[in-house]
């Protein structure tokens, strides 16, 4: 287990796991290295589930590799940027942009269309759909109405990311997360509950590219 002891002036001890699987503790500057060694021992399972999920999050850039993407299975395989009957080609060189650049592309085609069909469905108005590389969240939605999906919704079930374009087009109407908010949300999405378990059981795609 590699691991880093950041000391500084703080009242207690703070364990994280880092992308890389590096387990990092923030100490006290009077702490001893049994205690380090101590708290570390007591977080053990809780660390071995973040490494875990850390490894789970890498995505397979190798050829054969295959993902759902916004419903449809692609295959990767080398060779100029382009996909053909179902086959994604990836040049060998710089092969995580090229990856991350397509996706960019498909997820504002898709995620355009989807936003676009349910605000007409549902009577929204919003400000615009953009494309962004947040890690934190699936989406968003600022002041002017314009709503912002990671690209990375690429890799969630469908019936998740028509979830996550509800939500966002239902802060057009409720800019917070209080009980109105949630009540228009359920009001087109009944399961949503269950759909933010799926949500939050897929938080590792959120370590891809």
């Amino acid at each position: 287990m590699n691991i880093v002891v950041v000391r500084a002036r703080r009242k207690s001890m703070t364990v994280t796991v880092n992308r890389g699987g590096e387990v990092v503790v923030r100490a006290p500057y009077g702490v001893s290295r049994e205690e380090i060694r101590y708290f570390i021992e007591m977080h053990r399972d809780w660390i071995f589930l973040r490494q875990e999920e850390r490894l789970r999050g890498q995505a397979d850039l190798s050829d054969g590799a295959s993902y759902n993407l916004f419903g449809r299975q692609i295959v990767l395989a080398s060779g100029k940027l382009s996909l053909t009957d179902g086959v994604l080609y990836l040049p060998q060189k710089a092969r995580e942009a090229a990856f991350r650049k397509y996706l960019i592309g498909l997820a504002k085609d898709e995620m355009s269309e989807l936003t676009e069909r349910l605000a007409e469905e549902f009577g929204f108005r919003y400000g615009g759909v953009r494309i962004s590389a947040a890690r934190t969240r699936w989406g968003s939605c600022n002041s002017r109405g314009v709503i912002a999906y990671s690209f990375r919704v690429a890799f969630l079930p469908l019936e998740a990311i028509r979830a996550i374009a509800v939500h966002e087009l239902c802060h057009t109407r409720v800019f917070h997360h209080g009980p109105k908010f949630w009540a228009e949300v359920e009001r087109i999405i009944p399961d949503y509950s269950a759909l933010r378990k799926v949500l939050k059981s897929m938080q590792y795609v959120m370590n891809y590219l």
